[in-house]
């Protein structure tokens, strides 16, 4: 598990800079000096043919024909291809037999097949063309005529186009939600890379906080910090003072300041696979209300951990770090002061996937499931 609000036991630090944990605080250090990281590979062709035979034997059981994935991280997932969503479709149709469809306009296919790591049948459509049209098309063609399962995220215009043509459509069933919840040795070892990297970063990034710093410029030396290490920063969001008990900050005038918290909420991809980590401090000598709140999240994330078992629902470990939390005085519920949001959330592709650590969240946890621990 990545912890996006987890805690750094900093062992280094500037000047009048202190970790809230239970380190003793160091008053003076250099900043860490980048080291070389071994990237893991990208992942294989053959995981993916078998992410897509796996998406086909659901196909089955749930009775649909064909599934639809718009351009995003499951076609990424299926097929490699990186591509944005615009006003113009670019997609791919994966039947229950045989190799999956790519639709993109005519313009951009040189670009598509450029990423595209599995075989393919790849069609494109020109500016006066219809993308719907072309799709349906293919699916006569090979007397796939019963139902097109729809990935969660693919737009309504993609849908609709498709049912004035006479393609019966339905959800997937939870057909990719199946295949992406849970992560392969390869990509939990793309996701580690991404976290270790984060990790490094912070640790070359606290040492240089000064007092008047924006969050503009500590975000500056977080992203440059990842890039040097060879992943891509994804977002460096930097929480001063007040704005740090905002879950996603505020637009006010922040910069850093004695006695105040500096929250760090960063994560970067590897291949496409992200972190979500975030480190909390105080520049200058934390309050005893301070330590306290901190020494109670730190708690939180241990009892998140250790409810985390294999087949308890995701739900009860949420349960578990509010029933803690109320204990000391917070909440009920989502009541302020208290924990305002879920315990936790999956991530891979996405920085935010389901399943999320939630109350009520019944599905069973599972080998390879990958969450946040941010019980903040």
């Amino acid at each position: 598990m990545t912890g996006r609000r987890s805690f750094l036991g900093i062992s280094a630090a500037t000047a009048g800079l202190y970790a809230l944990g239970t380190m003793p605080a160091v008053r003076q250090a250099v900043a860490a000096q980048p080291q070389p990281f071994t990237l893991p590979p990208p992942i294989a062709a053959a995981e993916r043919l078998a992410r897509i035979a796996k998406a086909q034997r659901l196909m089955k059981t749930a009775g649909l024909d064909a599934l639809l994935v718009e351009a995003g991280s499951s076609l990424v997932y299926f097929t490699g291809v990186q591509w944005w969503r615009s006003e113009r479709l670019t997609a791919a149709v994966i039947p229950v037999e045989g190799e999956p469809l790519i639709v993109t306009p005519a313009f951009e296919e040189p670009s598509i097949r450029e990423s595209l790591a599995t075989a393919a049948d790849v069609r494109v459509w020109n500016e006066h063309e219809s993308p719907a049209a072309l799709i349906a098309d293919w699916l006569a063609a090979r007397k796939l005529r019963g139902a097109v399962g729809i990935e969660e995220t693919v737009r309504y215009f993609a849908v609709d186009t498709l049912h004035k043509l006479g393609v019966g459509t339905r959800n997937d069933g939870g057909v990719v939600r199946a295949c992406r919840v849970v992560k392969s040795p390869a990509e939990i070892a793309l996701m580690q890379a991404a976290a270790d990297i984060t990790i490094a970063a912070f640790r070359e990034t606290v040492p240089q906080l000064a007092r008047g710093m924006t969050p503009r410029d500590i975000g500056a030396i977080m992203s440059a910090a990842t890039a040097r290490r060879g992943a891509q920063p994804e977002f460096s969001l930097i929480l001063l003072g007040e704005a740090s008990a905002y879950p996603h900050g505020s637009g006010k005038p922040q910069e850093v300041r004695d006695g105040e918290i500096v929250l760090m909420d960063c994560g970067c991809s590897v291949e496409g696979y992200q972190s979500d980590i975030s480190r909390t401090m105080v520049f200058g000598e934390p309050t005893k209300a301070q330590r306290d709140v901190w020494n109670l999240v730190r708690r939180g994330q241990q009892i998140a951990f250790d409810t985390a078992q294999i087949g308890t629902p995701a739900g009860a470990v949420d349960d578990a770090v509010r029933a803690a939390y109320e204990k000391s005085g917070y909440g009920p519920g989502y009541k302020l002061p208290g924990t305002s949001h879920r315990t936790g959330h999956g991530i891979g592709l996405d920085g935010h996937e389901p399943v999320n650590l939630v109350h009520a969240e019944a599905t069973p946890l599972a080998p390879g499931m990958c969450f946040s621990d941010e019980p903040g």
